[in-house]
């Protein structure tokens, strides 16, 4: 390869335009060493050093790239014009990473004069702005923010799937169960809509993971059950605890121990400190595991109303 492209490329880290190459070397350099394997075009214009082209070469050039390298390329194409949406940009804020082979998503304003081809998916949005507050930057990328990265990416995660990277979010505050909510309004016609609109509402009630939605749901509801308060920020000392579920009246904090802390000798020991300290200030936990919640609902609902009865005389 001409030495001077040779430099190009490796300043783009692999990548180069095109238009970059043609500041510096003529066309037919870059011509020259597509012919002589030494770049894969992968996009119109736009161009790999063929040592990070792996895969079948019968599939598209830019699905055969790492995630990170195939969406510099997308928007080196967009040319400014698009931004990484939809399940890239969920790859771009570290909620769900793509793997090799998966098609880039690029959405770009209407008149936009980008379409569809092998390997990324242009979704076409009005009164969309490729600039702020509509995209952002992240990690050098320009992509969608993320409240509508989510919802545009909630039909096209699979169903068993969909609910931990909305989870995750609002737990690391990136983001709130309100601006979700302004973003789902947005997109009216979303595929199960409902459902995201429900795990918003669970969010904003206070559960925090699958096992406490599950049991606001179909465990801790019904008569006698009290309208328990979640993650409940408690002084004990010096430190600040949350709790799971707190029936305020009754001093009761029920706390849903998932299948990670079960059989955890450390975990056991902090779990069993902090509840000494809670009981301390008068709040009784009551510790449920995974398995029960999920497999004896009738007998956690029937152990919970007698500890509450209990309380209350």
């Amino acid at each position: 390869m001409d030495s001077v492209l040779q430099g190009l490329v490796e300043l783009g880290d692999g990548l180069v335009t095109l238009g970059a190459a043609r500041q510096v070397v003529p066309s037919w350099t870059v011509e020259s060493a597509c012919r002589n394997g030494e770049l894969v075009r992968v996009l119109p214009e736009v161009f790999v050093a063929a040592r990070l082209v792996g895969g079948r070469p019968d599939t598209p050039a830019l699905s055969r790239l790492d995630p990170a390298l195939s969406h510099r390329a997308a928007l080196a194409w967009a040319g400014g014009c698009g931004a990484l949406s939809h399940l890239s940009a969920l790859d771009a804020w570290g909620l769900r990473p793509q793997a090799v082979g998966e098609v880039v998503h690029l959405s770009t304003p209407a008149n936009a004069n980008l379409r569809t081809r092998p390997g990324v998916v242009i979704h076409r949005r009005r009164n969309l702005l490729i600039e702020p507050p509509h995209v952002v930057v992240r990690q050098g990328l320009t992509v969608t923010r993320l409240e509508q990265a989510l919802v545009d990416s909630w039909p096209t995660i699979p169903p068993a799937e969909r609910r931990a990277p909305v989870i995750w979010a609002v737990n690391e505050w990136l983001t709130t169960p309100e601006r979700l909510r302004v973003a789902l309004e947005s997109v009216p016609k979303l595929t199960d809509r409902a459902a995201l609109r429900t795990l918003l509402t669970r969010l904003a009630e206070g559960c925090r993971s699958p096992l406490e939605i599950w049991g606001h749901e179909h465990v801790f509801t019904g008569p006698g059950m009290p309208a328990f308060r979640r993650q409940v920020a408690v002084k004990v000392g010096r430190r600040t605890v949350y709790l799971d579920m707190l029936a305020e009246r009754e001093r009761v904090n029920i706390e849903l121990d998932g299948t990670t802390t079960h059989g955890d000798p450390r975990q056991r020991e902090i779990d069993l400190r902090r509840d000494a300290q809670l009981a301390s200030i008068g709040i009784l936990v009551v510790r449920f595991a995974h398995r029960r919640l999920l497999h004896e609902i009738d007998a956690v609902r029937r152990e919970t109303l007698a500890v509450l009865a209990t309380r209350r005389t």
